[in-house]
């Protein structure tokens, strides 16, 4: 079986300074979606983020990266939306070889049905809409798989690649289906500047805000367990 042929991402894979990532700082979390009230919706708007430890079932988990798995292998031939690392350029990649070079996949949760729980899941849509103070709706999926020795993913906020008015309510979701932590990759993020608007994005290693631009004093590293 052969897959549909991959994109190429365009991104630079750089060195940066040293300093640009702090790993001191944990966000701060709750266990469940049960244990969300007023006091943690007040803290996610003034914040902007909202971590919860154990969101997910494990089967739940293990059976949306088992479909990850599944359209990386070619599983769904007519599906498009995988990319790899600009280091896999030229190379016809299988097995085990094509997972590790991938960079992520987009637009994926209508080609497998196991995505639907998490796509969909009650807990996670009332939240949503108690947040947004309105109905979510999705539009747009990305799984960043960060393969080892995988380019960065540099500082940069995410309405800056949608095209969308300015003052939009955007959330994103982020779901690990493994264990990520400051040694792999996990998400990094600055509390409280999405209150304080836009910012100039460049491109250099990707499309980013400028390395000087940003304020690394408020780093906060995010692990996650599967399922968080």
């Amino acid at each position: 079986m052969t897959s549909a042929q991959p994109i190429i991402d365009d991104g630079v894979h750089a060195d940066y300074a040293s300093d640009l990532y702090r790993y001191d700082t944990e966000a701060q979390q709750v266990a469940r979606f049960a244990d969300i009230g007023p006091e943690q919706l007040a803290f996610f708007h003034q914040q902007g983020y909202l971590v919860i430890a154990e969101a997910f079932s494990p089967a739940q988990v293990a059976d949306a990266a088992a479909a990850v798995y599944d359209l990386i292998d070619g599983k769904q031939p007519e599906f498009r939306g995988v990319q790899l690392e600009v280091s896999a350029q030229g190379q016809k990649l299988t097995g085990a070889a094509r997972r590790g070079a991938v960079r992520k996949l987009m637009n994926f949760v209508d080609w497998d049905e196991r995505f639907q729980p998490l796509a969909t899941d009650p807990d996670l849509l009332d939240v949503l809409a108690r947040l947004m103070d309105d109905t979510s709706v999705l539009f747009q999926e990305m799984a960043l798989l960060k393969p080892p020795r995988g380019r960065e993913k540099p500082w940069h906020q995410d309405c800056a690649y949608f095209n969308y008015p300015l003052g939009t309510t955007i959330i994103g979701v982020w779901i690990a289906l493994d264990h990520a932590d400051a040694n792999n990759g996990c998400l990094h993020i600055l509390p409280g500047t999405h209150r304080e608007g836009p910012v100039n994005h460049f491109k250099r290693r990707d499309w980013q805000i400028c390395d000087t631009d940003v304020q690394t004093k408020r780093d906060v590293v995010v692990p996650l367990a599967p399922g968080g």
